[in-house]
């Protein structure tokens, strides 16, 4: 009976192909993920394109550079170049150890015949190999080191394969277990060297295992566990939150906010060891000295004990008043500070919104603005114009002025005006600054209104969209450049009937008022298509920085957000072209919430704010009309008793001449007809026309068939 054996892998045969396999196992995910594209915005965003240099650019640069080291793979790099160095030693193994591995015996490449041969020719062939090879009429060949038993050996294994191809019993052998001798017993083969197992190498190995499954495994996991449940959705410390939480007040300033944002945790790794408390008297001095810290500012800057939190928010305040510090390592420790701050503020702006106040959320989204462009709350906006300084923006705001002035408004200017404001820049100064003012992304909103997708009113407790039609129009554009707008871009397109794509957001649907010369449909609006606006001109701020937009609702009366913010990131529009020209499309936002549960008109204010901009903020007043479920069944029950073209939909007079026939062919006529057997009257069907057309007049627009607008529009912005 044949029996099994196990043997280790001596002469590591099959021990390549086992580390092989392991080791692809790690290698190809974490090739993967060093290769694959990231999702982060400030790596997908273009880039405006500008000459300008501030006077620390070099530094600024080079903690730029420090914060993309930061984000690359590096750990990944180095452990892919390792694991893929291992499968092509591994790969070299096989290839050299499979040139020595005993191959399959077989019969024909023993005696050198074809396999299509006949057991005549086999016979044949046979007989002249016996005349050559036979033991008593060859000799052995010194050149080649042959012996006598090699001799034999080699008429053996012929005569084994001559048999094989012509003894049946010998042939069923070889085709049922391939060998001529029968069933032999089986060898396995571990892939594991000899010397694993070894008796002095014992110890060594159990130490091995101990350490990577005892000690390294748990080590590695534990960091990522810990280091994950460690931060925030926003990235900071979970300890860091703590302490923002802790800072947060409902009446808190724009200056409260940056005070706050110096009690994070991670500025302890940027001002560790001497740097916590070296400078601290000096930029302190400097800091006082400008003017740019209000009262209150002054009072919380001195109440501060932790030496590391004083530092940070003097470091704070000279960055966003751009205090040139009079030290290197001081100037690099002010930029290195700003990144980490923006994302704190991050965190606070998601801290306010459970408070529902509306001033600090506002004042969170100002200090990020402010963070960016480096300039102190209530400066000047247009300090974020190249070769701008404090004393060229207070000259062109005016002494009397009670607000700075804004870039729209210094670019609403006459280009004459605006040069003789700007007289102390040279030629080339200017025209840097003006082509930066003229690239800003300006979002101008055309309309807004609130709508139910398939209804024509707002009913209580059914998911409402605000939908925000808006243009990127630069500051400095001239007006007869910018197209007016096209009343059919203003509309919004519920889909059509079994477009279930376009219902499940998979696609936009087809505005088909949108004709072309040939009076087709264009589709544009069924092209999906996300395009980001470039990055943020921020030559002060340390790192790259994708614009985000932030829409909400709040009640002015009582300061509170009724409607959490909603962000955006991208539009659905090009919004410049290839050379960062404006294209003046109108792109579409949406932000569905939940009506309210009562029935009423409720005045909300509209805000849009952009997070990389100084002075750019919007904001209008707009009324959610809740009506009964009621009242849009009547309405509804309307639309389906009578189309009316679109000269009749502004002369309810019309109505009333309709005959009785015409109100019959409706849908809604022949039900009744067939349930009364009389025709419905016209004077019914005006009156109740009339009753609706009283009500629903000021809140809707275009002609009743027109489902792409809805009776809860409010009023447009002019």
């Amino acid at each position: 009976m044949a029996s099994s054996s196990y043997s280790y892998d001596e002469e590591s045969t099959h021990a390549p192909f086992f580390i092989l396999t392991l080791t692809a196992i790690f290698a190809v995910p974490i090739t993967y993920s060093i290769f694959k594209k990231s999702p982060e915005l400030e790596n997908t965003a273009t880039r405006i394109e500008s000459d300008y240099k501030p006077r620390d650019d070099d530094i600024i640069q080079a903690q730029r550079r420090k914060q993309k080291r930061k984000e690359r793979k590096t750990k990944r790099i180095i452990s892919a170049c390792v694991l893929w160095g291992v499968i092509a030693y591994m790969i070299y193994l096989i290839a050299v150890t499979q040139r020595t591995v005993p191959q399959i015996w077989d019969p024909y490449t023993v005696l050198g015949v074809s396999r299509s041969a006949s057991e005549k020719d086999i016979d044949r062939f046979y007989k002249k190999l016996s005349i050559k090879y036979h033991p008593d009429k060859a000799r052995p060949d010194t050149s080649k080191n042959e012996t006598l038993e090699t001799i034999n050996d080699r008429w053996v294994e012929m005569t084994k394969a001559y048999k094989a191809l012509t003894d049946e019993e010998i042939r069923n052998n070889y085709l049922m277990y391939g060998n001529p001798d029968g069933k032999q017993s089986t060898n396995v083969g571990i892939a594991i060297p000899q010397w694993v197992i070894a008796e002095g190498n014992r110890w060594a190995v159990i130490a091995f295992y101990a350490t990577l499954l005892g000690i390294l495994l748990p080590y590695l996991v534990g960091k990522w566990w810990y280091g994950t449940q460690a931060l925030t959705k926003d990235k900071v410390l979970l300890s860091s939150a703590a302490k923002l939480f802790k800072e947060y007040k409902e009446d808190m300033t724009e200056g409260g906010v940056v005070s706050a944002l110096s009690a994070g945790d991670e500025y302890a790794d940027i001002l560790r060891g001497s740097k916590a408390d070296s400078g601290s008297a000096q930029i302190e001095s400097k800091v006082l000295a400008s003017g740019v810290l209000s009262p209150s500012d002054v009072e919380k800057l001195k109440s501060i004990d932790d030496p590391i939190r004083r530092k940070t928010l003097c470091l704070l305040w000279a960055y966003l008043a751009r205090i040139e510090l009079g030290d290197e390592d001081l100037n690099r420790q002010k930029y290195e500070i700003a990144p980490t701050a923006f994302a704190l503020n991050s965190s606070f702006s998601s801290i306010t919104l459970p408070f529902l106040h509306v001033e600090p959320l506002l004042n969170s989204y100002h200090i990020s603005q402010n963070l960016i462009q480096a300039i102190p709350p209530s400066a000047s906006p247009a300090l974020q114009l190249p070769h701008f300084t404090p004393a060229l923006a207070k000259a062109i705001s005016g002494t009397n002025s009670k607000t700075p002035l804004t870039v729209s408004r210094l670019m609403s200017l006459s280009p004459s005006v605006r040069r003789s404001l700007c007289s102390t820049l040279s030629e080339s100064q200017y025209k840097t600054a003006m082509l930066t003012a003229s690239t800003i992304p300006h979002l101008v909103v055309e309309k807004v209104f609130f709508k139910v997708v398939g209804d024509r009113v707002v009913t209580p407790g059914a998911l409402v969209q605000l939908v925000v039609k808006a243009r990127v129009i630069p500051p400095g554009t001239p007006t007869t450049s910018i197209p007016p707008v096209n009343p059919a871009d203003l509309e919004d397109i519920d889909p059509e009937e079994g477009d279930i794509d376009a219902l499940k957001g998979r696609k936009k649907p087809v505005n088909r008022k949108r004709k072309n010369s040939e009076g087709k449909p264009i589709d544009l609006e069924s092209k999906d298509t996300s395009v980001q606006a470039p990055l943020a001109h921020a030559p002060f701020f340390a790192a790259d920085h994708a614009p985000r937009w932030h829409i909400f609702l709040a009640e002015s009366r009582v300061g509170r957000i009724a409607v959490p913010p909603f962000t955006f990131t991208s539009f659905d529009k090009p919004i410049f072209t290839s050379d960062n020209k404006p294209t003046f499309n109108v792109v579409t936002m949406k932000c569905q919430f939940q009506a309210p549960p009562q029935v009423h008109a409720y005045p909300f204010t509209m805000h849009l704010v952009c997070d990389s901009y100084v002075g750019f903020d919007s904001k209008m007043d707009v009324v959610l009309d809740v009506r009964d479920v009621g009242e849009a069944a009547v309405v509804e029950s309307e639309e389906e008793i009578s189309e009316p073209d679109e000269g009749e939909s502004h002369n309810i007079s019309n109505h009333a001449s309709a005959d009785a026939n015409s109100i019959a062919d409706s849908l809604a006529g022949q039900l009744q007809a067939m349930k009364t057997g009389e025709v419905p009257k016209p004077k019914q069907k005006v009156a109740k026309k009339a009753e609706i057309s009283d009500e629903d007049e000021s809140d809707t627009e275009g002609s009743a068939d027109d489902t792409s607008e809805t009776d809860t529009e409010t009023e447009d912005e002019s």
